[in-house]
């Protein structure tokens, strides 16, 4: 092979280590106000502007990336569709249980502190009936 090739290669394989590495992390998020949210909430308002913020960046969460697809336009259809969500046992959710850091390391990656207190806003929607709203 020749230098130049050699040289493509390794690139190619220090971005893609890049990419995949920086859709990981190894500290469980904790939350300091852990109390329920009782008022309504709205995916549109107060859970997709995280997701978009968070999680659909960075090729992470969007179309053609990591599933599910959080962006904006296919977050509720992916979310239900997709099996991620569990009305009759809310707590149980792929999505919660992934954002928590029970299933898996927990969501957004790299994130200091979960923002919005995004564990409650999404269990609250479920428990709400997890509506298009």
């Amino acid at each position: 092979m020749s230098k130049k090739l050699i040289a493509i290669v390794l690139i190619l394989f220090a971005s893609c280590l890049v990419v995949v590495t920086g859709c990981y992390k190894v500290t469980t998020v904790t939350i300091p106000n852990n109390e329920e949210i009782t008022r309504q909430v709205f995916l549109a308002t107060d859970i997709v502007p995280v997701f978009n913020a968070s999680c659909s960046k960075s090729g992470c969460h969007s179309s053609g990336g990591i599933k599910p697809d959080l962006s904006a336009d296919k977050v509720y259809n992916t979310l239900i569709n997709g099996n991620y969500i569990d009305l009759a046992n809310p707590e149980s959710s792929s999505l919660y249980l992934w954002i928590t850091g029970k299933k898996a390391t927990s969501m957004p990656v790299g994130e200091a502190n979960n923002p919005s207190n995004i564990n409650q806003l999404v269990l609250a929607w479920i428990k709400q009936g997890a509506k298009n709203n």
